[in-house]
């Protein structure tokens, strides 16, 4: 497949310090492909400068053939951008935010109608659509917001860490939702600081880290950099306390990273099954019960623990 997106030595600098540094990728019409850094790598501020929002210090990107800096107004015609922030009005309903946006993007009468109800289907709130959007949960927000972001049908839309601050199962409808607008020819450009979303979406991924693009390949390809290492997985239950279970365990020996998400603790480990004892005995000293252990081979954390010598949340 021909690449929608080319980035070349993409640079923003703010006064003496340098958000992103000199970055350069390429991504494939209907790829999913996923940036992945903590907070602060840069993820969002290469978002707003392929988004045409912020103007490069140096370098350029296209985006189906339209230079990000020579001709951004054929750039917008062609992308949709969900950004981290919600960025609707709360004292109108979901069809309304989505009829003023529509209208925004140029689309009028019967074809902007159509669209917003397509828009509503593609997102799950039909039977929500004429309630105030200050009655909504944040996941219910943050899927009005991407339906912002499909109104005009884009060849390619950036993600901007669109489950930060929700619930699992919101969190869920989301990536699903990707999922099935990729099925559909979409091409994603998602950011995340979440290992386990990326691996899940990702035809390939960019790991991002004090503004460099210090990895790049399909999750195949990145974990072979890592060498024999296996994470294993706890489940505990909802009212267990998961950070401080994954603060007790980095002092086991053989512990490299531990780290807690949704009611799970994460731990890469050279041999799993030599730790596992000495893991189950802690969190019975803590009165946690694990439901459930899986154990899984090298996956993104680990990269990047292995590039970095830290943990992908610090």
């Amino acid at each position: 497949m021909p690449n929608i997106l080319e980035v070349h030595n993409l640079v923003k600098n703010y006064g003496n310090f340098t958000a992103v540094k000199g970055i350069s990728f390429e991504i494939k019409e209907g790829e999913i492909f996923s940036l992945l850094g903590p907070n602060g790598a840069g993820k969002t501020t290469t978002i707003s400068m392929l988004s045409t929002l912020y103007t490069p210090t140096s370098g350029d990107a296209t985006i189906a053939g339209h230079s990000i800096t020579k001709d951004p107004m054929a750039v917008k015609q062609v992308i949709g951008v969900v950004p981290q922030e919600i960025a609707l009005y709360e004292d109108l309903t979901a069809r309304e935010n989505l009829i003023f946006w529509g209208q925004m993007y140029g689309l009028s009468g019967r074809s902007l109608h159509s669209r917003v109800d397509e828009v509503l289907e593609q997102i799950g709130l039909v039977d929500k659509a004429k309630n105030r959007v200050k009655t909504y949960s944040g996941g219910m927000k943050r899927r009005v917001n991407i339906g912002v972001g499909l109104l005009h049908k884009p060849r390619l839309l950036f993600m901007d860490e669109p489950t930060v601050g929700i619930d699992p199962q919101s969190r869920r409808a989301i990536l699903d939702t990707v999922k099935d607008l990729n099925r559909q020819g979409m091409t994603v450009l998602y950011t995340t600081h979440y290992m386990e979303e990326a691996q899940e979406l990702s035809d390939r991924v960019g790991i991002i880290d004090h503004g460099e693009l210090i990895a790049l390949g399909t999750q195949d390809e990145l974990t072979r950099q890592v060498g024999q290492t296996d994470t294993l997985v706890l489940h505990i239950g909802e009212n267990e306390d998961a950070n401080a279970l994954a603060a007790s365990l980095k002092g086991i020996k053989d512990v490299l990273e531990a780290n807690a998400t949704d009611h799970e603790v994460s731990i890469i480990t050279p041999q799993a099954e030599n730790i596992l004892a000495a893991v189950v005995s802690k969190a019975n000293e803590r009165g946690i019960k694990i439901r459930s252990i899986d154990i899984r081979e090298p996956n993104l954390e680990a990269v990047f623990l292995h590039l970095t010598g830290r943990a992908l949340r610090d």
